[in-house]
This record gives C-alpha cells, structure tokens and sequence, in this order.
C-alpha cells in the first residue's frame, strides 16, 4: 500500500498539486475537524467508489489511518492503483502541521 506523510501533504497542498483528498471519517468526526477533503463515510466507498479519480493520485485519510487503509484495500480490490494512505491521519495533521485543529 501506498502511504504519503502529513508532511509530503502539505507540500502537495501548497504547491496546488493536483490530487483529489479523500476523508473517510464519519460525519461527526468530519464536522469536528477536517482540512479540506471530500467527505466519503467508509461505510459508504464502494458505493461511492465512482465519485474517485482514476487519474490522478487519491490520498484518504481517516483519524489515524486505520480506516483510511481498510478503504484502500477495498478500492484496490476494485482495480484503483492511484491510492495514498494519508499516515496517522487528522491526529497525526493536529500534532505535525496544525495544533489548532481540534481533534477527539
């Protein structure tokens, strides 16, 4: 599995890369914080899996990036090859990029 640091994230983002950021989270998580990501609850990313990019890279994030990696080895299972797991999620984000950011 393909995994990208909170540091290489941010460098994608304030460079203005091209990239789609995919937030697995549940809907309360996501309301309590997020920096910017599609929403897409795991329960639902199959069922959502058209509204991904296939070409360009996807990073997903989760809280810590357990979830995020349960969604990747689903998508990959349907062919996605262009998936970055986001390590240490919105946690890993609150302790390296931004303590601002509130986290649960």
């Amino acid at each position: 599995m393909n995994e990208i640091t909170v540091q290489e994230l941010k460098e994608k983002l304030d460079r203005g890369e091209d990239f789609q950021l995919i937030d697995v989270r549940e809907d309360f998580e996501y309301q309590t914080s997020n920096i910017g990501g599609q929403h897409i609850p795991l329960g639902g990313i199959l069922v959502e899996a058209d509204k991904l990019y296939k070409d360009k890279p996807v990073v997903v994030m989760c809280r810590s990036g357990k979830r995020s990696a349960a969604a990747i080895m689903q998508l990959e299972q349907q062919g996605f090859t262009n998936l970055y797991n986001l390590q240490g999620g919105i946690l890993a984000w609150q302790a390296e990029i931004d303590p601002t950011i509130e986290v649960y």
